[in-house]
Order: structure tokens, then C-alpha cells, then sequence
């Protein structure tokens, strides 16, 4: 099929005889499915799962899921274009390279990251006391954090450890369900015991930076370090004490806990 053609099969034509962009672009990416799966590429046809109009979609459920079976490395145009079924040529008209392939998968798993951490969150008991629930809803940060991290490892190196700055800290790319991110969610619980009064405000500024670091390189030993031979389940042990430690580290008084 040619371009041409494809263009004209689309339907979306208004009065002028135009095509509507964003079909033009759809039709076109049809055929290059057609290309990838019959055409000269000789790739077999069981490999198209590609839908008409829900290319990017699919490149990014793609590239995705090889995140989750290798981490960031695993990331790679080529490859998922070839799960999906289309030309290189189709996949360029959505990421313009690798890279941007793979902020959007980032994001993506951001926001995996921040679904986990937002559960973790709201099991805490809603019949305790203002402290102590502030200061549960923290820890449980701590904890969903390195749950996300052993559960998923693939999507946790992809959301955590590509090489990038705090710029998707707030970005609504990388918000879970509840519209916050990972970044926001530590944010917000740090904030929410200085209301309760069980952090004071001279504590307040960076406890960010420093609560992160000590859960991620627990995560980051326990994958990659020389805690990774440890059993199954000791990381989600050793959680727990983990946060308490660092709460109790950030200068707040183990009485309200």
C-alpha cells in the first residue's frame, strides 16, 4: 500500500478535501505496520500487535515493559518497534530518538513508583493520633519506596536511576493516580508532621534529600550491592527499622512514634 493511498482510506477528510493531521500521521503508521509485517523487512506477521491510531501508546507500553525486564539499558527504539510490528520510520515520528523513548518510559515508572507509595501511605490508620499518624504516613514513604524497588527492579532502575535532575520532581508525567509523584509524596508527608508538630521547622529544610538518599542506597545495595545475596523478604524486614532510624535521624522524638 502507499502512502498515497493510505491517506485516502482514512476517511477523516473535511470539505476542502484535507486530511486531518493527526489521521494523516495514523495512516501512515498503518503503513508502515503493513511494511513491517509483509514488506521487505521479512518481519513475521504474529509479531504486529500494533492498532490503528494508538501508535505512541503502544511504543511506550513497549518500551516500558522492557524496562521492567532489564532497567534503562533495555530501553531501545529498535527493539520496540520490532515488538510492536512497524517500521523504525513510524516510531520516529512519535520519539525522536532513544532518549526520548526513554524519559517517557522514566516518567512512566515514576508515577508506577508513586501508585506503590501512595498505598503504603494509606494503610496507615486513620484513628491515630495527629503525630503519629504523620510520622507513620513518612515511614510508609520509606517503605513503598524499597517495595517498589524489589518488586519491580527493572522499572525501579528506569524511574530512579537514569542520570537525569529533579526536573520530573513535579511533573504531572510522573504523578501516580493520587496526582502527586514520588517526590511530592516525601514532600508532603515531611510537611505534614511539621503541621503535627513532631518535626520542627529548623529540621525541615533538605530533610528531602536526606530521607531519600538513605532509602535508595538500601535499594540500590540490596540490587546491586553487596546486600543483593540477601534472602527474599529481608529487605521488607529490614524497612521498617530502616525508617525508624531515619525519622529518629532527622530529629524527631521516638515518643510520638
Amino acid at each position: 500500500m502507499s502512502p498515497s493511498a493510505a491517506f485516502e482510506s482514512v476517511g477523516a477528510v473535511d470539505g476542502a478535501g484535507a486530511v486531518d493531521a493527526v489521521d494523516a500521521v495514523d495512516a501512515v503508521d498503518a503503513v508502515d505496520a503493513v511494511d513491517a509485517t509483509g514488506g521487505p523487512s521479512g518481519v513475521p506477521a504474529a509479531r504486529a500487535t500494533y492498532h490503528h491510531g494508538d501508535l505512541r501508546r503502544a511504543l511506550l507500553d513497549a518500551g516500558t515493559e522492557l524496562a521492567r525486564e532489564g532497567g534503562p539499558d533495555k530501553v531501545v527504539l529498535r527493539e520496540a518497534t520490532r515488538r510492536v510490528g512497524v517500521s523504525a520510520n513510524a516510531a520516529y515520528r512519535h520519539f525522536a530518538d532513544r532518549d526520548a523513548l526513554l524519559g517517557e518510559v522514566v516518567s512512566r515508572a515514576q508515577a508506577r513508583a508513586a501508585d506503590v507509595i501512595s498505598a503504603t501511605m494509606d494503610a496507615v490508620a486513620d484513628d491515630l493520633g495527629p503525630g503519629p499518624r504523620a510520622r507513620g504516613r513518612f515511614r510508609a514513604v520509606g517503605v513503598g519506596y524499597l517495595r517498589f524497588a524489589m518488586d519491580e527492579p527493572g522499572l525501579f532502575r528506569a524511574a530512579f536511576a537514569v542520570p537525569v535532575d529533579l526536573s520530573r520532581a513535579a511533573s504531572p508525567d510522573a504523578a501516580g493516580a493520587c496526582g502527586r509523584t514520588p517526590f511530592q509524596l516525601l514532600s508532603d508527608s515531611l510537611d505534614d508532621m511539621v503541621d503535627a508538630g513532631v518535626m520542627s521547622d529548623d529540621e525541615r529544610p533538605g530533610a528531602e534529600l536526606l530521607a531519600w538518599s538513605a532509602v535508595h542506597g538500601m535499594a540500590m545495595l540490596a540490587l546491586e550491592g553487596p546486600l543483593r545475596d540477601l534472602p527474599p523478604g529481608a529487605v521488607d524486614e529490614l524497612a521498617p527499622r530502616l525508617v525508624r532510624m531515619v525519622d529518629l535521624g532527622l530529629g524527631l522524638s521516638d515518643a510520638t512514634g
